[in-house]
């Protein structure tokens, strides 16, 4: 359990950080970085990061003025950061991480903002996005037979009886920021949203930075894809608490046939 009161530093170790752990690193103050020096860490990490209006990302204070958030990075760049507020810390760490991915949700965004003719027009395309957004997890495997697992919500025969081909086959990385504020305190049926993905097992041997960029350009690319479908029911389920080595719990078969949190998938 991380308090307020302990740096971000103190998460750089922690399992499904990995995609910011280089980052989380730099901060070993209490205090948490304000907009200035999360827009110079962009800067340094992700120098090409744009909006896809083309201006360059910065985080800035929320504005007095309220216009729709997606409106106003696309127009501006600004991405409203609040101060000492974790949640739109991770936010400004995503950027970093996931930059392209980032720049085409915020496209995606504004072309159904567009087409409905309205800013504050939800519909599936928008809600889905926000969910990638808040509590998305990206899962590359070299196993087809663990990813099809899991998206069959098998959960005990992927996380416990093939466990060791689970550790050496398979990288969760999140992508949502919300995720890792919720990890912070992780909690009974903590549940992230996943985009399954089979590679080929070179993947697994990229340095993390490499493995990290490459996934975020293919994750951009899959966004705007023709044959990708963009609803939230395309977003599978995953219990987070489930992944081995998040909870001493986890360590025992029948933790994983508690349907309360490792619910078998409906019908279609």
């Amino acid at each position: 359990m991380t308090p307020d009161c302990e740096a971000p530093a103190a998460l750089a170790g922690r399992l499904l950080y990995e995609p910011i752990a280089e980052l989380l690193a730099r901060f070993s103050d209490t205090t948490l970085p304000d907009a200035g020096t999360l827009s110079m860490l962009l800067q340094h990490t992700a120098p090409d990061a744009r909006g896809p209006g083309n201006m360059p990302i910065r985080f800035v204070p929320p504005p007095g003025v309220q216009t729709p958030y997606e409106a106003h990075v696309f127009e501006t760049g600004e991405v409203p950061t609040r101060p000492n507020d974790w949640h739109d810390f991770f936010n400004a760490l995503a950027w970093c991480a996931w930059p392209q991915t980032k720049s085409r949700c915020n496209a995606l965004h504004i072309r159904e903002m567009q087409a409905h003719a309205t800013p504050s027009g939800r519909g599936p395309i928008r809600d889905t996005l926000t969910q990638l957004d808040e509590c998305g997890i990206v899962v590359t495997s070299s196993s087809a037979a663990i990813t099809a697992l899991l998206a069959a919500h098998a959960w005990e025969e992927a996380f416990w009886e093939r466990r060791a081909q689970l550790a050496e086959s398979t990288r969760f990385l999140v992508i949502g920021h919300g995720i890792w504020d919720q990890l912070r305190r992780p909690f009974f049926g903590l549940c992230a949203k996943a985009i399954y993905r089979v590679v080929e097992p070179g993947w697994l041997a990229l340095p993390a930075a490499a493995a990290q960029a490459e996934c975020d350009a293919w994750l951009a690319a899959h966004l705007s894809h023709p044959a990708t479908v963009l609803t939230p029911r395309a977003l599978s389920p995953l219990p987070l608490l489930g992944i081995p080595g998040l909870t001493p719990d986890s360590e025992c078969r029948d933790y994983y046939r508690d349907t309360r949190q490792f619910r078998p998938q409906r019908a279609r």
